[in-house]
């Protein structure tokens, strides 16, 4: 099944579970973000990709232009592990971990959380690529990709238990945009998918394709 088919459906299946006030809220701030424009703003093919040093789940540190010096670059934001879109979206990567390094590529996943959240979202999804930390989205915010919730959709995230106030160190409005960039090893944007909706993701086919369309 193609992810965002999966995706679809685990939307309208949770639909059902969740009250019509708080699909009102969710609903009206994911309008919002669209018509703000955000998706537009972000870096597309053709940018250089911004550089940046972010920690791993396991206490080290990744570089940009490390990763860029073995080949290209597979690099996806999402929102957290509290996200259950994200969490699927990351199972899928997975399933076509080997797919990508096969094509000469490093996949490596961005998220405001802090490592240990990172620590234990890969471990729960036995994920095999590198999961960094960006604390306070300054790397999102070069990629154009960082935005603030509404205040009634942060109160909603706060009911619900997700407690972004700690798993994001302090910065609990401020996430990315779901995104995923292929960068080539001159550190050029080559395909980019951005979009508002956080139910949908890049699909790794595509991916795929556009790591094929750089050989």
């Amino acid at each position: 099944m193609p992810l965002n088919a999966e995706l679809r459906a685990f939307y309208e299946a949770r639909q059902q579970q969740i009250p019509a006030e708080i699909r009102e809220i969710m609903r009206r701030a994911g309008q919002e973000l669209a018509d703000s424009g955000q998706a537009d703003r972000a870096l597309t093919v053709g940018a250089r990709a911004p550089h940046f040093t972010l920690p791993t789940a396991t206490g080290q540190t990744l570089a940009l232009d490390d990763l860029l010096a073995d080949g290209p670059v597979v690099l996806t934001f999402y929102r957290g592990a509290w996200c259950p879109y994200c969490n699927i979206a990351l199972r899928a990567l997975q399933q076509h971990h080997d797919a990508i390094t096969a094509r000469g590529a490093r996949l490596v996943a961005v998220s405001p959380q802090i490592p240990d959240e990172s620590l234990s979202l890969t471990e729960k999804h036995d994920l095999a690529f590198d999961v960094l930390s960006d604390i306070g989205s300054d790397t999102a915010k070069q990629y154009g990709l960082a935005f603030d919730l509404p205040d009634d959709l942060a109160a909603v995230y706060d009911k619900l238990g997700f407690d972004l106030q700690r798993v994001n160190d302090g910065h609990p409005r401020t996430l990315p945009l779901p995104a995923t960039y292929v960068i080539d090893r001159e550190g050029l944007i080559r395909w980019a998918f951005v979009d508002t909706d956080y139910t949908t993701r890049a699909e790794p086919a595509d991916i795929l394709a556009a790591l094929d369309s750089l050989n």
